[in-house]
């Protein structure tokens, strides 16, 4: 059986998941797959083209003839674990922030800068969901005005802070609507009905006033564009949606780029589909990105504040572009260039 043996590490998790399902729709080749997750996840079976598979625990001996690994186990196990796969000869991808800013670990978008993928010593950094979305827009544009400055507040779905997330925003949205209070774990506030600028949900603000979600987005986005002069702030906002992380962007160019050309450049851009016809309220909306794999952009607006402007709204799926997605792709160019 040809193809290459893949190894999901965190595969019962939700982002694990839709790793699973996108190697399954974009028939990755899959000679092997190999589910690993905690001790409390053993012998749970999950399904991969029909066949159960019983998860494994994760251990310093799970990489064995594995070629590929998609780790989305968190930064702790990343770190333990990323560099034992590497060193048995696998390629791996990770999720986590652990290695994102390491200068011997590329960065990747594949619509971006997939050139860097030559580059990795074993371990491919994946993204932040929320910079993922947003770099796959500005890149274009960068291209043909060259950017400047970008101003992003994020409103991020709850998916991004994992299935107990996910949980406690249905139940507590039914709690509240029943005029119940609810006995939150993993929001430090109420989500339901509500706005939290505050991500990740504990020890999230620096010294500088930003949280270590806002700080990983303007690093980041430097990194993945090749380019430390674009100057990037960031407000980043947790809301009541389950799926999908919308972006309220402005960003400033060297080059005048009117809104029509703006529209015109995106619309040829891989990964990017452009919906803006506000005249018929047809712009991005999480519900219609959900289960999408693109980057939705519309509002494109010419801000009159300044010279050189331009507003815009761009919505993605946090679990597929934002993150199973995005690692795939890694492994599909990872495949192409042996």
């Amino acid at each position: 059986m040809g193809g290459y043996n893949v190894a999901v590490v965190g595969a019962t998790g939700v982002v694990g998941g839709k790793m699973i399902e996108t190697l399954e729709k974009r028939n990755f080749p899959v000679a092997q797959i190999r589910m690993l997750a905690s001790s409390r996840s053993v012998g749970r079976k999950l399904q991969y083209k029909g066949e159960d598979i019983a998860v494994e625990e994760l251990k310093e001996d799970s990489f064995g003839g594995v070629e590929i690994a998609l780790f989305s186990a968190g930064g702790a196990r990343s770190k333990q674990f990323a560099p034992i796969a590497a060193k048995a000869g696998c390629v791996v991808v990770d999720n986590s922030s652990a290695f994102r800013m390491d200068p011997e670990v590329p960065l990747v978008v594949p619509e971006v800068n997939a050139d860097n993928i030559a580059e990795h010593k074993g371990i491919i950094a994946n993204p932040n969901c929320s910079t993922i979305q947003l770099v796959v827009v500005l890149k274009p544009l960068h291209d043909a005005a060259r950017i400047k400055r970008v101003v992003v507040s994020t409103y991020q779905a709850v998916a991004g802070a994992g299935l107990k997330a996910i949980e406690e925003l249905r139940k507590e949205t039914e709690c509240a609507l029943a005029g119940n209070t609810y006995d939150r774990s993993v929001f430090p506030h109420q989500i339901a009905f509500n706005c939290l600028p505050q991500i990740p949900q504990s020890d999230a603000f620096l010294d500088t006033g930003y949280t270590v979600e806002e700080t990983k987005m303007i690093a980041e986005t430097n990194k993945i564009m090749g380019d430390d002069s674009i100057r990037v702030t960031a407000t980043t906002v947790r809301v009541p949606v389950f799926v999908s992380h919308s972006e309220s962007v402005n960003v400033e160019t060297e080059k005048k780029l009117s809104a029509d050309e703006a529209r015109d450049i995106l619309s040829r851009a891989p990964g990017v589909e452009v919906v803006d016809d506000p005249a018929r309220q047809l712009y991005p909306l999480a519900t219609v990105a959900a289960g999408r794999d693109e980057a939705f952009v519309g509002r494109i607006r010419e801000d009159p504040s300044i010279d050189n402007g331009l507003d815009m709204w761009i919505v993605s799926d946090n679990l597929l572009k934002g993150a199973a997605l995005n690692a795939v792709q890694i492994a599909e160019k990872v495949v192409a260039a042996k």
